[in-house]
C-alpha cells in the first residue's frame, strides 16, 4: 500500500505541498490533476524518495518510508517512476539493453532478465521496433521503452508523469491501452497529467490539487462535475462530462460508450 499522511514539503522557505493525505491503494488507476505549479511533480519526487517531506510521511505498507540507501533501493523496486521526458531514463542505444539496465545493476540472473524483458516488451507493444536503434525511435516509442524499463522491476506501483504529453492521437490511444493492460495485471498506476480527458477515462479515482493542497477527491464523474471547483483550480471539465452537464447527454467514460448509448436511445 502506497499512501501519504499529512505530508508537507517546502524548498528552503517556499512551501510547495501542504498537509497531503493520499491513498493510492483504493483504485487500480488513480489520477492527480492540477495546473502547472500545483505541486504534482514535487509530490512524485516525494513518493519515490528523491525528496523527503519536512512534515508528515510517505507510507509504504503502513510504515514511514525508510530513507537509508538500502531502504530506498528496496522502495524503488516496489514503486517505479516514469518521467515525462523519456530521454531522462534511456541510457543505451538498443532497446533490450536499455530495458534490462536496472535488472543488471541489481545482479539479476540473465535468464530471469530475458523473461522479464520479453514480458515488458509484449506489454507495451514494442515488438515492431525493439531492434531499431533508440535514436531512431519516435517520442512515443521512447516513452514505451521507458515504461518497459520500469515494468521489468515487477513493482506494485507505477508512477506515470504526463504519459500522453507529446503523443499524437494514435500514440495516445496506445498509451491508454498500455495503462489498461498494466492495471489488468493487478498493478497500481498513479498518473499525474494535464490531459483531463485521459484521467477521466482511465482512472477509478482522482485527486484535484491547487496551490499544493488537495481541494477535491473521489470518483472522476463526481469530481469533474464540479465545474466551478475546476475553474478555481485552473482546469476544465472533460468533454464527455461537459456534454452531460450542458446538454444532458448520458454520462459515459468513453466516446464509444456515448455513441452506443445514443444509438440505443435513438432506436428505442
Amino acid at each position: 500500500m502506497l499512501a501519504t499522511h499529512n505530508l508537507s514539503f517546502r524548498y528552503q522557505d517556499e512551501p510547495v505541498l501542504h498537509d497531503l493525505t493520499f491513498d493510492f491503494s483504493a483504485f487500480a488507476v488513480t489520477g492527480i490533476v492540477g495546473e502547472n505549479g500545483c505541486g504534482k511533480s514535487t509530490l512524485f519526487m516525494n513518493l519515490n524518495g528523491v525528496l523527503r517531506p519536512q512534515q508528515g510521511a510517505v507510507l509504504w505498507q503502513g510504515k514511514p518510508l525508510n530513507y537509508s540507501k538500502i531502504g530506498l533501493i528496496e522502495h524503488r523496486q516496489r514503486v517505479t517512476t516514469v518521467f515525462q521526458d523519456p530521454e531522462q531514463q534511456i541510457f543505451y542505444t538498443d532497446v533490450d539493453s536499455d530495458i534490462a539496465f536496472s535488472l543488471r545493476n541489481l545482479g539479476v540472473d540473465e535468464s530471469e532478465i530475458s523473461r522479464r524483458v520479453e514480458c515488458a516488451i509484449q506489454l507495451v507493444d514494442a515488438q515492431s521496433f525493439r531492434h531499431k536503434p533508440i535514436q531512431y525511435l519516435s517520442h512515443g516509442q521512447k516513452k514505451r521503452v521507458a515504461i518497459a524499463g520500469a515494468l521489468v522491476m515487477e513493482a506494485d506501483y507505477l508512477l506515470l508523469d504526463e504519459p500522453t504529453a507529446g503523443l499524437d492521437p494514435s500514440g495516445r490511444q496506445q498509451m491508454i491501452e498500455i495503462i489498461a493492460r498494466i492495471a489488468a495485471q493487478g498493478k497500481h498506476v498513479v498518473i499525474s497529467s494535464h490531459d483531463i480527458d485521459l484521467i477521466y477515462e482511465v482512472c477509478g479515482g482522482v485527486y484535484v490539487m491547487n496551490g499544493g493542497k488537495i481541494i477535491a477527491q473521489g470518483e472522476p464523474g463526481v469530481v469533474f462535475s464540479q465545474a466551478e471547483m475546476l475553474r478555481e483550480a485552473g482546469l476544465v471539465q472533460p468533454w464527455l462530462v461537459k456534454l452531460h452537464s450542458e446538454l444532458g447527454f448520458p454520462l459515459c467514460k468513453t466516446e464509444t460508450q456515448l455513441f452506443n448509448a445514443l444509438r440505443v436511445a435513438k432506436e428505442a
